[in-house]
């Protein structure tokens, strides 16, 4: 962000509200639509309602349905996932052509035309989020919604939806608006309702897409304590240059010594 100085925009992101989602994927087709996204029917597993089966280079925004049997009861757990925008991007940090960028939002979006298809950003991300498209090996993901953003629009999976389950904004009023509705869940009797991302202590220095879940993160398909993959890379390569620095000035040393 110190980068764009004066052009710095305020840091944007998505509260997403599990608690009111309905199902009807209507920010899954909206962001097809707008982004020109191909189709990504994979068909049923067996395991759920659910056809698109989890996030791709082909599905940039993913509703998934949790089927839940409680004392006889059933209940659905549905949830719109998305790229989650970390400020700890590991993707970022490990694409070497600079197709990967945070843009003047705090957001990261892949660039197209430098991306060269080393999927080196697929393994990297801890949410499993970047794919590589089949015909041509580029990483495609969520942009959230860039060009809008520019024109001042708001991203067009929060605009479809018709329950305000995706919420968009600035980070810091997303943040009070998501503990404020975790505090109504709470007396409410939801005692399993939890913020997931929120906070920006956390192992990827918080996301600009975070959720307010009904259940732990793993029954929705999230791991629960992600971690920045590249965050020991430079205490690595710093050790591997001391180290091969030692191993030179030993050699030189040896060869210096030698009376031969």
């Amino acid at each position: 962000m110190s980068s764009y100085g004066g052009d710095a925009q305020p840091q944007m992101g998505f509260f997403t509200d599990t608690s009111i989602c309905i199902g009807c994927k209507a920010c899954e087709v909206a962001c097809k639509e707008w982004n020109q996204v191909p189709a990504s029917n994979q068909g049923f597993t067996g395991m759920s309602y659910d056809n698109t089966i989890a996030l791709g280079a082909d599905t940039w925004r993913h509703v998934s349905f949790v089927e839940q049997a409680e004392d006889g009861d059933m209940r659905w757990l549905m949830s719109s996932d998305v790229c989650k925008h970390c400020t700890d991007a590991a993707c970022l940090e490990v694409c070497p052509t600079g197709a990967l960028f945070r843009t003047e939002y705090d957001t990261v979006v892949v660039q197209q035309d430098i991306c060269n298809g080393c999927g080196y950003c697929v393994p990297a991300c801890p949410f499993g989020v970047l794919d590589q498209r089949k015909d041509d090996g580029r990483v495609w993901k969520c942009t959230l919604c860039y060009d809008r953003l520019k024109e001042g629009e708001e991203p067009a999976c929060a605009q479809a939806c018709p329950t305000n389950s995706i919420q968009f904004g600035e980070l810091g009023d997303l943040r009070e608006r998501a503990a404020e509705r975790l505090e109504v869940l709470h007396s409410d009797g939801e005692d399993r309702a939890q913020l997931y991302l929120h906070d920006t202590e956390d192992g990827i220095g918080g996301a600009h897409a975070f959720f307010l879940l009904l259940d732990e993160p793993e029954v929705y398909g999230l791991p629960p304590d992600p971690v920045d993959t590249a965050r020991d890379l430079r205490s690595i390569w710093a050790a591997a240059g001391a180290a091969a620095l030692a191993l030179g000035a030993g050699i030189a040393a040896a060869f210096v010594g030698d009376p031969s």
